[in-house]
Formats: structure tokens, sequence, C-alpha cells
């Protein structure tokens, strides 16, 4: 199929700003910018913080581009992703292709010169274990797939760190841990949402392969181990009262919200009584909110 030519130039550009799945990145973001709060233990200086979204932003925006690419034979069968640029041939698999790499390179610059080396690496770090870990080899060939996968969205919170004191230390693992545990969570929702879409292009996520009931249960176990991590940043770090008040209150009503989707998938299959896009959103809220209380913390406590 050649490329539409009724695209106009504003659909070209929207269709390479969707290449590099701008939500995520909101939420990769979500997860620098308040670990360099803590980082400082208060304000960080502005031109660091432009500088690590910035070279973030162009980083998770290329790892993004070249899944779209390797994606989009899947991504035009699916119901979720047949919108997207490739599958509406709004951009070429070779045109993506070069947008990706000059936007990894621009990332690297921008981390190298303006943030440290150390950042630098680990921002390439994060965008080839997405690339070649999770889409090319996890993704299609195992319901471990998002577990280990999802390793990549979990770097953000070293990169805000490192970016400010220029090494790692236990505190930056505890949050890398705690968006390990929570990404299965978050995922495995929209999976089941979406299970159809993946069973028919043969990408094995747990709710394709799992019992609903058995994908609940699981949301549950990691739920728990993720909120448990996230209380160690307590006494790892040694925040002040308002991080640990934040992240109980938020852990109990996650728990609450994935305890509710597996009662209700227990006997059923039907979508609409299971209703999985609550735990999505939920999860969404949490992160978000347990973010900001990492980077008020300092500014509210010291």
């Amino acid at each position: 199929m050649a490329p539409t030519q009724r695209a106009t130039f504003k659909d070209v550009v929207a269709a390479y700003v969707g290449l590099t799945k701008p939500r995520v990145i909101e939420l990769l973001l979500l997860t620098t910018v308040p670990v360099m709060f803590f980082a400082a233990q208060g304000v960080p200086p502005l031109g660091l913080v432009v500088a690590t979204v910035v070279g973030g932003t162009f980083s998770a925006g290329s790892a993004s581009v070249f899944n779209c690419v390797y994606d989009r034979d899947i991504d035009e069968q699916m119901r979720r992703t047949r919108r997207r640029a490739l599958p509406r041939h709004l951009v070429s698999p070779r045109a993506a292709l070069i947008f990706g790499f000059v936007l990894a390179a621009l990332s690297t610059v921008v981390l190298l010169l303006w943030v440290n080396p150390l950042s630098a690496v680990l921002s390439l770090t994060a965008n080839a274990f997405y690339v070649f870990g999770y889409t090319m080899l996890l993704k299609r060939r195992t319901t471990q797939n998002i577990v280990w996968g999802g390793l990549a969205g979990c770097f953000p919170a070293l990169i805000g760190w490192t970016a400010v004191t220029g090494e790692l230390s236990w505190v930056p693992v505890v949050l890398f841990a705690v968006v390990f545990f929570w990404t299965p969570p978050h995922t495995w929702a929209l999976a089941l949402r979406y299970r159809e879409d993946y069973a028919n292009v043969d990408v094995p996520m747990l709710p394709v392969v799992a019992p609903a009931h058995v994908v609940g249960r699981q949301v549950v176990v990691y739920s728990w181990i993720m909120v448990a991590v996230s209380l160690l940043l307590w006494p790892v770090a040694g925040t002040g009262i308002v991080y640990p008040i934040a992240a109980t209150v938020l852990g109990a009503v996650f728990l609450l919200e994935a305890h509710r989707m597996w009662a209700r998938s227990r006997g059923t299959e039907d979508l609409t009584v299971i209703q999985p896009m609550r735990l999505f959103h939920a999860s969404n809220l949490y992160l978000s909110l347990l973010f900001v209380a990492v980077a008020l913390d300092p500014l509210l406590t010291r």
C-alpha cells in the first residue's frame, strides 16, 4: 500500500510525534524529575532539570519509535494500535528509523554535554534494553515479557538521581524497584482489556494465556510487593513524614482496587464485570502521586 497522498504537513508532524508515544514519555518524566528534587533535597538547578527532561524525552521517544518500526506488522492488526503512523502509512519505516536514530543521538549529546556521562550511559542502556530486550526478544516469546521488559521503564529513577548526584546509591534503586513491581499490574490490566488483540497477533501477554482470575491473583501479588518496596524508601533514605504517609495511603487504595479486580474476576471472563481499566487508571494515579510525594517530602520536611 502506497503512502497516503492526502496527508497534510500537520498530519505528518502529528504522526512523527505520535511515534514517540507522548503518554509514555509523560510517565517516564514523572519518575525522573521528582527524584531530582529528592536527590537535591530541595529545588535542583533549573538548567539541569531542563537538560535532563530534554535528553530523557529524546531517549524515550527514540525507543518508542524503534518499537513502532519493529511492531508495525502487529500494530496494523490490533484495534488499539492500528491508528498509529506506520499502520496508516503516514511515515515510512525507513524515515521512522532515521528519526529514531536522530533522537537517540540528540539524547546522548544533550545528556553528555549538559548532565553527565553516567546519566547518558544509563539512558542508552534503557533504550537498548527496551528495543532489543523487550521489543525484539521477550514480547512475542514469553508471558514474562512485561515483567522483565519493564526494566527499561525503571531507569528514569536512576537517571534523575545521577543527574543531580553523579553517582548511584540505594535510594534510587528502591524507586527503581517500585516502578519494576508497578509495571506488571499496570500493563496486565490494559492487556486484559485488549486480550483479544494480543491473542490475534500471537503475543503471549499473561491475560491471553491465563484465566482472568489468575491474572487478578498475580496483580495482587505484585501490588503487595510494590507497596512494601515503596515503604522501604523511608528507612533507606531517611525521608520526612510526608512520604511514608503518602505511600501508606496510596498503597492502601491501590491494594483495595487490586483485590476488588481479583474478586470481580472469579468465575467470569466478562470484561464488563471485571472492569480492568479501573485498575489501569488507578495505577497511573498511584505512580503519579507517589512520585509527587517523593518531590514534596524534602520541600515540606527539611
